[in-house]
């Protein structure tokens, strides 16, 4: 039973009780004072906290051609005990004929430079220029998935309020778990990925995104809304948690509006709505069908800004069981002591959806692409 209960603990955990909202200080309390912070090269270094959290630094490319794409490094920390580095790639397959590809593979003797800005392992290098306003990475950790690609930023960067964080715990001045994202909302993509049958050819527009959960996950967030709307110039992003019972069901919402050169908008006055769902039966979600996205505040000139992205999301791309792999008898557990039963839905609407904007009196509407995800986790 004690093996047991220790396994649980390192795959799913307990459920926490139930402390309160008090318990959680939102980032959008800081964004009262500041709305949003422009990012500096200093502010992209890496953590690598030595408690237990999840950093990660993800690359979203939507390329000129139609290829979806994804790739990550994340670098964990286990206790403070154990620390690993993984790095994912995923290639979508947007006419579902066939499987997407899914590459995920450990590093070996991984490690940061002395700024901690760049990383680097056998096989793998991610390194940020000398400006700090373009990632290069390339990997051949998989011979299956051979990766050369550069992410130029196009529009500043940004945390919401002073550091983009929301912090855990009873105690203000000692919290016990943080949540934070970093955004470059709005990039320029060159590079391609090789895999056995072809090279990719990934010239198109990125997002870039430097996040640290440094709790568990299921303690940390129940749900999970995101969005990243590209359009041919304007980039809205969105990302949105809700919290578990244990700190009030709270929800954080951040994400801004930028082009070329310029925010428009960042803040945390916004909004992502289920407007239609329909029960998964394999997961036991409800799944969304369509989402309001919506984003509302003022402009670095005090204009009034809102956006809004609405519309059906079509065909799912995936449905990730993020617990597949762990044996079925302690998945059973943990879903039934912690309420813990995890699930990605991702979307890439093959309809294209329109951004609806107001700045001041001038309206502007324009087409773009979508790459989104909900989280079901608790």
């Amino acid at each position: 039973m004690n093996w047991l209960k220790s396994t649980l603990a390192s795959v799913a955990g307990t459920q926490e009780p139930v402390y309160g909202p008090e318990a959680i200080r939102s980032v959008a309390q800081q964004a009262q004072e500041v709305p949003y912070t422009e990012l500096a090269k200093e502010d992209l270094r890496w953590r690598a906290y030595q408690y237990t959290n999840v950093e990660t630094k993800t690359f979203y490319i939507m390329a000129d051609n139609g290829t979806l794409v994804f790739v990550q490094i994340i670098y964990s920390n286990i206790v403070g005990i154990h620390t690993t580095a993984q790095f994912n790639a995923k290639i979508f397959n947007l006419t579902g004929d066939a499987a997407h590809k899914w590459y995920s593979d450990p590093l070996s003797n991984f490690m940061f430079d002395e700024s901690m800005l760049s990383f680097g392992a056998d096989n793998l290098s991610l390194t940020l220029s000398e400006e700090g306003n373009a990632y290069t990475l390339k990997s051949a950790v998989n011979e299956d998935c051979l990766v050369n690609i550069t992410f130029n930023r196009s529009s500043p960067g940004f945390v919401i309020g002073k550091d983009g964080t929301s912090y855990f715990g009873t105690d203000p001045q000692n919290p016990w778990g943080s949540m934070s994202h970093a955004f470059w909302p709005r990039c320029a993509v060159e590079g391609t990925i090789t895999t056995k049958e072809q090279t990719y050819d990934l010239r198109g527009r990125g997002m870039f995104i430097h996040g640290l959960q440094g709790m568990k996950p299921h303690h940390a967030a129940a749900r999970w809304n995101f969005i990243n709307f590209q359009t041919p110039t304007y980039t809205a992003v969105m990302m949105e948690f809700t919290t578990p019972p244990s700190y009030g069901s709270t929800v954080v919402n951040v994400g801004g509006i930028v082009k070329d050169g310029e925010i428009i908008y960042a803040g945390v006055t916004n909004s992502a709505t289920h407007t239609e769902a329909a029960q998964d039966q394999d997961s036991d979600w409800p799944e969304p069908k369509s989402i309001k996205w919506v984003w509302e505040g003022k402009s670095k000139d005090e204009k009034c800004v809102r956006a809004e992205v609405d519309g059906p999301l079509g065909r799912r791309l995936d449905r990730i069981d993020v617990m597949a792999e762990v044996p079925g008898f302690i998945k059973t557990i943990a879903g039934s002591v912690a309420g813990t039963r995890p699930y990605i839905f991702q979307y890439a609407p093959q309809q294209k959806l329109t951004l609806k904007m107001k700045i001041g009196d001038d309206e502007v509407t324009e087409e773009g692409v979508m790459f989104s995800e909900s989280t079901f986790i608790s």
